[in-house]
């Protein structure tokens, strides 16, 4: 029993973090997956954790174990917002290209997430799912979620590089980088939807008794699906490149972390 009280805050501090961890981390914070699974995974994971980590940590359960918590849950949070940022930019690239197609209105529910996800960005995503299951891309966050606790300790200072504001120059710089990203991905497709309404609007001048609206509609979703088969051979090379820098993101939160607070 005395090992059992000594041990307990340990697990419940390492429980935080890896189950906020799974609760927005990608592939993992899907709605097909059970919440039962999610939580009898977790609890499994904590306990590895505990008999590889926890037993050599000490901790005494007095008034700043709250905040002990508090710091692991956003520790987790953190570290699975990082990853599952770099899904987003396949669902943002996909609403660029929507709104150039004209699938703009045909947003649908996403099953994987619960919410509204654009029509090719639902369809990228399912396929970056496969390519990231396919490289074991799933490992690789496991792996990092189990080697965050040789850099980023129970008794980490979280708070300290929040105030300073390393966290929030971090995550800015990562929101503009996949919204770059996602303007990239998407960039070939909103160009020659470009061009397509430039060479239709030459039609219009020079033809007018041709009804733009009514045959601008199927030529603009010929020309779109047309580039979008073209373009489907790269995606795989494409989403290789994008989960390295999920990774590459997450490496460098770890280094943030392990140093210093300013």
């Amino acid at each position: 029993m005395e090992m059992f009280l000594q041990g307990f805050p340990i697990f419940l501090l390492i429980f935080c973090r890896i189950t906020a961890f799974f609760v927005v981390a990608p592939v993992f914070s899907t709605r097909n997956v059970p919440n039962t699974f999610k939580l009898g995974f977790c609890f499994f994971i904590s306990l590895l954790v505990f008999l590889t980590y926890g037993l050599k940590q000490t901790i005494v359960p007095d008034a700043e174990y709250i905040l002990a918590i508090i710091r692991e849950i956003l520790a987790g949070v953190l570290l699975g917002f990082t990853a599952y940022l770099f899904f987003t930019i396949i669902n943002t690239a996909g609403s660029f290209i929507d709104m150039q197609i004209g699938f703009g209105m045909a947003n649908i529910l996403d099953p994987m997430t619960g919410a509204s996800a654009p029509l090719l960005g639902n369809f990228k995503g399912m396929i970056a799912t496969l390519v990231f299951l396919s490289i074991n891309g799933h490992h690789f966050l496991l792996s990092a979620l189990i080697q965050s606790y040789e850099w980023i300790p129970i008794s980490n200072a979280l708070f300290a590089h929040i105030h300073s504001g390393s966290i929030s120059s971090f995550m800015t710089t990562m929101l503009v980088q996949s919204f770059m990203l996602a303007l990239q991905m998407s960039a070939p497709l909103v160009v020659a939807m470009f061009l397509t309404d430039v060479g239709l609007g030459f039609l219009a001048r020079t033809a007018p008794q041709y009804n733009v609206f009514v045959i601008g509609i199927p030529i603009k979703l010929l020309v779109g699906l047309l580039m979008l088969s073209v373009m489907m051979p790269g995606l795989i090379i494409i989403y290789e490149h994008l989960f390295d820098q999920m990774f590459a993101a997450m490496q460098k939160l770890f280094s943030i972390l392990q140093g210093p607070a300013a």
